[in-house]
Parts: structure tokens; C-alpha cells; sequence
């Protein structure tokens, strides 16, 4: 039997939440779970990463997501195109991602056991709340992870003479620092943060609203645990995913147009900051540049919300024997 107030399995089953109310899972323990969960799912969705990014940056124009498939493989491979900057993404797992979720999860838990309350007792307005704040300190703190990423994903779409030829992701923040300072590695944080921002909010609040929801109206078998639970939170994470998707992607096309812009001797740039980015993309392309690796980025984003968040919930529950979300 579950303790009613934490959802926990204590060896005394008449617990009631006595015992084991104030025992709330650590954060270093949840941002680990997080972090290896998102690396796990990193695995699996990179080259929709690097696809996304291609078709987001300037240069060589695909005509859609296959089109840039097929010309990446064909051009780098699939160790070097499709999976180019995959170390980036693992220390971006590690330091954006384990943050974002790991902190709304933990501040999830100490909601409820601080006011003795469950899931249906807090808003989602302070879910949302909760995501904006775990997705603003893990963005900045991963930004220098997040200017590898792209760098490094889109590299082979460089005209070979001004590829930049990074060996992996420590090369790559290395050679920023010393050849274009310290403080680079934190170009276009703006953007970043607040993609991060409005993407943790949609992905991690309506999530945990939908699970609860979903799994209140009983289709999901008792408590949600038809088979295991994972048709469940397949649907709550898809439904989050596309939300993320469609509020991100204008913020992400800026993101990685910032991150990638080459900086001239002198010290220009093409762009000056997010807004002087984002009217001179659209002057030259139309408004509709904005959503422009839309397919992509939200193919990527889609499986990665669904693998992340379901291996979190799952290894938490295996870990700790309590639900992450």
C-alpha cells in the first residue's frame, strides 16, 4: 500500500504520512536522475538536434526535414552530420537539463509535503511558476553547453574554408574563450533563457497537469498504472510537447542564429542582440522564418520530452519509490 501524502511504499503500511511526510527525495539525487535521463534521451534525438539547427542557421537551404537529412548524411555522415556535437549534448543533459528538471521536480515535492496537500491542491498556474524558475537557472547555467551544441551541429554546413573545426565540446569552449573571450560563451542568453523559460513552463507544468488529469479520469487503468504507466505518460508528454514547441521555436531560431554568427577581426557582428536579430530575419525572410525547423525541432522535441521525462519518472520510482511529476 501507498502512503496517501507522499506516495511512497514505507515498510509500515499504516504510515498515513507520519513517518515519511517530511522525507522528501534530495536535490542532488534528483538533478542526477534528470541528468541521466536526459543524456539517455540525448541518444536517441540528436540528429533532430542537428537537423533543427541546420535549417534554422544561415547558408545552405533545405527544402524540409528529409531534404536536410539526406544532404547532411550524404555530405558529413553519420558520425559527423547527424551526430556531430553529441558531447555537447551530453554536458548539456547534464548541466541545462538535470537543473530544469530536477529543480521543478524537487520544488514539486516540498509543495506538497510543506503544505501537507497532493497534487490536485496545487495550481497550475504555480506549476507553470515552478517550470519558468528550473528552466531560467538551468539555461544559464548551460548556455556556454547550449553555443557548443549549435556550433558544433553546424559546422558541416560551413563552406570548408570557414568551418571552424572543433574536436569536441571542451575544444569548442576552450577556443571560444581564448579566441573570443570568456563572456561569448554566454552570446545569446537572452533568447536562450527565455525559450528555456516559456519551454520548461508549457513542457513540465501541463505534464504534470495532464498526468494528474488523465489519470483522475480512470481510461489509464487504476492510478494511471496500465502497463506500467507508460501509455499514460506517453500522452501527458506529447501533449506537452507540442505546447513547448509551438511557444519555443520563434525563440529558438534566434538562439541559434546568435550562437552561430561568426564575429569579423574588428569586432563586428551581423547581429547586435535578440531583437536586432529577430528584425532582420524576418525583413529578409518573412515573418515565417520564425517557425522555419518547426517539423524538427518539434520531431526532436517531441520522443526527447516523452524519453526524458518518462525515464525520470520511471527511475525515480525505481529509485526512490516515489513519482517524479
Amino acid at each position: 500500500p501507498f502512503c496517501s501524502l507522499c506516495s511512497c511504499m514505507p515498510e509500515d503500511s499504516t504510515c498515513g504520512g507520519t513517518k515519511c511526510e517530511k522525507k522528501a527525495i534530495g536535490l542532488p539525487l534528483r538533478l542526477f536522475l534528470a541528468g541521466f535521463s536526459g543524456m539517455s534521451a540525448a541518444n536517441f534525438c540528436h540528429p533532430l538536434d542537428v537537423v533543427r539547427v541546420q535549417m534554422q542557421t544561415e547558408g545552405l537551404a533545405y527544402r524540409n526535414t528529409a531534404h536536410a537529412f539526406m544532404q547532411i548524411t550524404k555530405r558529413a555522415g553519420i558520425q559527423h552530420g547527424l551526430y556531430a556535437g553529441i558531447s555537447a549534448a551530453y554536458l548539456r543533459q547534464w548541466v541545462y537539463g538535470s537543473c530544469r528538471i530536477g529543480i521543478y521536480t524537487y520544488q514539486l515535492e516540498k509543495t506538497k509535503l510543506a503544505n501537507n496537500c497532493t497534487e490536485a491542491d496545487i495550481s497550475f498556474a504555480r506549476k507553470s511558476a515552478m517550470g519558468c524558475m528550473s528552466g531560467a537557472i538551468g539555461s544559464f547555467i548551460g548556455n556556454p553547453a547550449e553555443v557548443a551544441l549549435v556550433r558544433l551541429a553546424a559546422d558541416s554546413k560551413l563552406e570548408v574554408q570557414h568551418r571552424r573545426n572543433y574536436k569536441h565540446v571542451l575544444d569548442c569552449i576552450i577556443r571560444v574563450i581564448n579566441e573570443e573571450g570568456l563572456t561569448k560563451l554566454w552570446r545569446g542568453a537572452t533568447p536562450t533563457v527565455t525559450r528555456a523559460t516559456l519551454l520548461s513552463a508549457c513542457q513540465l507544468a501541463i505534464t504534470s497537469e495532464a498526468k494528474w488529469r488523465l489519470t483522475k479520469s480512470g481510461w489509464f487503468g487504476e492510478n494511471g498504472q496500465m502497463f506500467y504507466g507508460l501509455p499514460l505518460m506517453f500522452c501527458a508528454t506529447f501533449v506537452s510537447s507540442f505546447a513547448a514547441t509551438v511557444v519555443a521555436n520563434p525563440f529558438d531560431v534566434i538562439k541559434s542564429r546568435l550562437q552561430n554568427m561568426a564575429i569579423a577581426k574588428d569586432g563586428s557582428a551581423m547581429y547586435k542582440g535578440m531583437i536586432d536579430c529577430t528584425l532582420k530575419s524576418v525583413k529578409a525572410d518573412g515573418p515565417w522564418v520564425l517557425y522555419s525547423g518547426f517539423t524538427p525541432a518539434f520531431a526532436k522535441l517531441g520522443p526527447y520530452t516523452v524519453l526524458s521525462l518518462t525515464f525520470t519518472d520511471k527511475l525515480t520510482k525505481f529509485v526512490t519509490g516515489k513519482d517524479a511529476l
